[in-house]
């Protein structure tokens, strides 16, 4: 998962595997996530991924507000 420090708001995360990317929305006050692009993956990976995202989630909403302030 990356956040990049010279991207946009909303708040998301790339997801970045072997010639494809994902990319997550993060709503961090309902504590939720959305693909918003897919580059690549499979629909089994993309499932596989959510209970990850969501379970590192409050990491990723902090990394976003130390990097870009608010959502």
């Amino acid at each position: 998962m990356v956040i990049y420090f010279n991207d946009h708001r909303p708040a998301h995360a790339h997801v970045v595997g072997k010639d494809c990317e994902a990319v997550f929305a993060m709503d961090c006050v309902r504590n939720t996530m959305l693909m918003t692009e897919n580059y690549g993956f499979k629909r089994k990976e993309i499932a596989r991924m959510r209970p990850m995202l969501l379970a590192v989630l409050p990491a990723l909403c902090a990394a976003w507000k130390e990097i870009h302030g608010d959502f």
